[in-house]
């Protein structure tokens, strides 16, 4: 079911509950989000692929096919679309197997609607990534990130980075061997205050090591201390 026209874009939220499902529709398409509903897995993989919504709102725990498979199937397929999980588990598991899946961002239920909505403006800002002005490419070591191409290469190949894992990148080789402390960066790059849980740049900065495969080390870590990009 698709509501209301959207000004900012449709986004296809799958959820089996209805009043949670709902409470995300209504305050969605206030902030003038066109919003499609699907209640079961299967249902929301065929209107992701039919529908291109510029961001998914997806369960974890859904009917049929979970939320995480959808992401996967999404991903392998090639479909980068920002991705936002909704899970009643507060635990590491599912933050982290949502994130290597390639997801954006996650929610813990209970949630607030308005934070939700912010993260998904969040999300999208960072996929368009428009710029202040145009900015010339940034070298550390063998990577090359093209802040206004939304590129990124090591030793001339490309790399495939979700949004997060593109904003995180060039937040740390903006100012290379600047230490960024895990706060600094969940406010810079999500826009999150700290209590939001910095976990969630440990579990990014892995994934984004894991592509740049052997140009990994480009991102160092200090102890205690936080992240940075030094060749």
């Amino acid at each position: 079911m698709t509501v209301d026209a959207p000004q900012r874009g449709l986004v296809l939220v799958v959820e089996d509950e209805p009043a949670i499902a709902e409470l995300v529709r209504l305050y969605l398409t206030r902030d003038g989000f066109g919003v499609h509903l699907e209640r079961d897995g299967a249902a929301g993989l065929s209107a992701a692929r039919r529908l291109r919504p510029v961001a998914c709102v997806l369960d974890i725990a859904l009917p049929g096919l979970a939320g995480t498979e959808i992401c996967r199937r999404l991903r392998e397929a090639g479909d980068w679309t920002p991705v936002l999980f909704l899970t009643a588990r507060d635990d590491e598991v599912d933050r982290i197997i949502g994130l290597e899946l390639g997801a954006d961002d996650y929610v813990t239920k209970p949630f607030s609607p308005r934070e939700l909505v912010a993260r998904v403006r969040a999300v999208l800002r960072r996929t368009a990534g428009v710029p202040e002005g145009v900015e010339r490419p940034r070298t550390v070591g063998p990577v090359t990130l093209d802040p206004t191409r939304r590129t990124v290469t090591v030793s001339g190949e490309s790399v495939q980075l979700t949004s997060t894992e593109f904003d995180l990148l060039a937040h740390l080789m903006a100012r290379p061997g600047r230490v960024f402390t895990r706060e600094e960066l969940l406010a810079g790059v999500w826009g999150y205050a700290a209590h939001s849980g910095t976990r969630t740049v440990d579990v990014h900065v892995a994934q984004v090591r894991a592509k740049l495969g052997g140009a990994a080390g480009v991102i160092r870590t200090h102890r205690g201390v936080g992240y940075a990009a030094d060749g």
